[in-house]
């Protein structure tokens, strides 16, 4: 019998044998591919003749090259056209949610067993009504659920509480860009007509609730923290509002952030710890931190590119989920790095945040990173997780951090001593520099990042400005060597369904980020110079969010750390 299909050989012959390109694409037939690559005669403008080969001679020193004058010279020749090719490129205007072709979606090696569905996080029967309004603005989300639905309070009583203490605190704290009190008044009037109705969407109707200033709404600024974005108004709502308006939540502010996500500072001043208002919040979820933490909100919602959930969390002493990167959609929201950046709640503890992930995580057609995974948060006991240390970070961490091995020993927990990856995460870095700087473009070349508050060499401005002179062969190594990290991360955690960390010390902020695993940070004592709220880290595999939230929330059951409040007179 005769086999149809043409043989491997003849099949590549036929393919060499077409035009290079060829007319599917549009393009007349070539006879040779430097017709495509090389310009005999390239036309340059006046400036682009000035860059020769001494000009790229003292260039290569960027990127530690040494090509001699002969090599330097063919460079320079086909180089004088760049300027002008880039030139083209910028004329297409390309805005700040237009994301890259390529897309990073971390995968785990072995595929992660199914953990179900299903969020328990709401306790039996129904508590009772807190006795005043100082107890009230401080209880948790899933205390307020219930007493929502079982209509002893009422979602307007809540949400006018929140705005006054919004209104009250916000002069000392600086943690609000915008109050959307007429938004928040309206959906909290509709939560309780469908509440009264037996319409529950579920635990967060009627909770009012805050969104850093750099996600989208409709109809209110979305200023980035930024003074040359102060007046930006975006026609569109980004995806986390829009799950959490369709579960009933209440808008009550937009809240600080660090300008363009870094740090603390905003063109309106310094977001202010609530634990001490002379310290500020850290960043750049400098706002939700601070709203949370001095009980001015239930809950908000913040980003982390490097960090940002994690510092302002441990800084204001409040309960952080950092998610697997791809969990919860960024459309609508500020890209700052689209590789990195997560969105994730801020709340008063665990179960919390358990309840408003749910709400917010799932695939989103509009964020091409976005992946759909089962969530679940049932805890089971402490003895059914396995749960990686590393004895090194707590050798030489403080008391608070080293008692918390010992609470979760006590719970039944079976500790097991890892050691960390071998890799150079640090090796990374230059792909966040590079992709805010491709975000930020424009306003690198036109001066509007001279309005930013901040301009010393760890600020953006300089950032966006030295990330122009990273060699983009050097951008692909690191993405490459990005991969190995990501592998060399989950070959460590394969055999463990948590890792427990100290926040800052333990070797895992940096890392993670850049591998996409989840992080969730919780208050665990007081110390350091001014006492001030301390933090661990709980960090699940690709995906394994529930279990990360699960062996966090044993840990924070057993201790009393997340109920202290600050005072603010």
């Amino acid at each position: 019998m005769t086999d149809a299909r043409p043989h491997r050989r003849e099949a590549l012959a036929s393919i060499a044998a077409l035009p290079l390109v060829g007319h599917l694409a549009g393009l007349e037939p070539v006879d040779d591919v430097r017709e495509l690559t090389d310009d005999p005669e390239p036309r340059v403008d006046d400036a682009a003749r000035d860059i020769t080969a001494k000009t790229l001679a003292e260039a290569q020193k960027l990127s530690d090259l040494s090509f001699d004058e002969v090599e330097l010279a063919q460079a320079a020749r086909g180089l004088r056209r760049q300027p002008q090719s880039i030139g083209a490129l910028r004329k297409e205007k390309l805005g700040n949610g237009d994301a890259p072709a390529t897309v990073f979606r971390p995968a785990p090696r072995e595929p992660v067993p199914p953990q179900g569905r299903g969020v328990r996080a709401l306790p039996d029967g129904i508590p009772e009504r807190p006795e005043n309004e100082l107890d009230l603005a401080f209880a948790p989300v899933h205390v307020l659920a219930r007493l929502l639905r079982a209509r002893k309070i009422t979602s307007m009583e809540l949400t006018k509480l929140c705005l006054t203490r919004l209104e009250k605190h916000d002069p000392a704290l600086l943690c609000v860009i915008t109050l959307t009190r007429k938004r928040a008044l309206e959906q909290a009037a509709r939560a309780d007509k469908e509440i009264s109705a037996g319409r529950w969407r579920g635990p967060l109707h009627g909770v009012p609730y805050g969104l850093k200033d750099l996600f989208a709404v409709k109809g209110y600024p979305t200023t980035w923290g930024a003074k040359c974005f102060e007046d930006q108004v975006l026609d569109e709502d980004c995806a986390v509002y829009e799950r959490l308006r369709d579960a009933g939540a209440v808008l009550c502010a937009k809240l600080t952030l660090g300008a363009l996500a870094m740090g603390d500072v905003w063109y309106g001043g310094k977001t202010r710890n609530p634990w001490n208002p002379e310290q500020g919040s850290s960043g750049s979820s400098a706002g939700p931190a601070s709203a949370v933490a001095g009980g001015l909100l239930p809950f908000a919602i913040g980003t982390e590119t490097l960090g940002s959930i994690i510092s302002p969390s441990t800084r204001c002493g409040v309960t952080g989920l950092r998610p697997t990167f791809g969990r919860v959609s960024r459309h609508g929201a500020m890209a700052l790095c689209w590789s990195l950046d997560k969105a994730g709640p801020m709340t008063r503890c665990v179960r919390d945040l358990a309840l408003v992930f749910d709400v917010l995580q799932g695939h989103d057609p509009r964020d091409r990173s976005t992946v759909a995974a089962p969530f679940r948060f049932d805890p089971r006991p402490l003895a059914a997780y396995r749960i990686g240390f590393t004895e090194r970070a707590f050798e030489r961490t403080s008391a608070p951090d080293k008692a918390v091995l010992d609470v979760l020993k006590k719970g039944g927990a079976r500790l097991v001593p890892v050691t960390l990856p071998d890799v150079n995460a640090g090796l990374l870095r230059p792909i966040l520099n590079v992709e805010a700087a491709a975000a930020f473009d424009e306003i690198t070349r036109d001066g509007r990042v001279k309005q930013l508050v901040r301009q010393d060499g760890r600020s953006w401005p300089n950032s966006f400005r030295r990330a122009r002179f990273y060699p983009a062969v050097e951008f692909l190594q690191a993405c490459r060597y990005r991969q190995r990290v990501v592998d060399a991360w989950e070959d460590m955690m394969k055999d463990l369904d948590v890792l427990v960390a100290p926040s800052f010390s333990g070797g895992v902020l940096l890392p993670t980020n850049f591998t996409g695993h989840p992080t969730v940070v919780l208050p665990n004592g007081f110390g350091g110079r001014g006492n001030r709220p301390q933090s661990m880290s709980f960090v699940g595999r690709l995906f394994g969010d529930g279990d990360a939230l699960e062996v966090a929330n044993h840990y924070q059951e057993a201790t009393g750390w997340h109920r202290k409040r600050p005072d603010l007179g």
